[in-house]
């Protein structure tokens, strides 16, 4: 039998948090958005239809890419962080 308190975790109260916030954000290679998804409590704007636009303006805000990957036929997944 495994001790319960591997399955728990304690929560750590008055810590600050020091993760970074993460967007996944799916384009078709036509520059037309897909799907935009996000860490809870990463900072965005309204995505546009346009790609470039939504990218724009998470590199304003401070993003940085850190991968492109083409996931399926005709389609590219940008990885930001912040």
């Amino acid at each position: 039998m495994r001790n319960i308190r591997e399955y728990q975790t304690q929560p750590m109260i008055g810590q600050a948090w020091t993760g970074k916030h993460v967007v996944l954000l799916h384009c078709t290679t036509n520059n037309e958005l897909i799907q935009l998804y996000k860490s809870f409590h990463a900072p965005i704007e309204p995505p546009r239809h346009n790609c470039a636009e939504t990218l724009s303006q998470l590199l304003s805000i401070g993003y940085r890419i850190m991968a492109i990957t083409p996931i399926i036929s005709n389609q590219i997944q940008y990885v930001l962080v912040l």
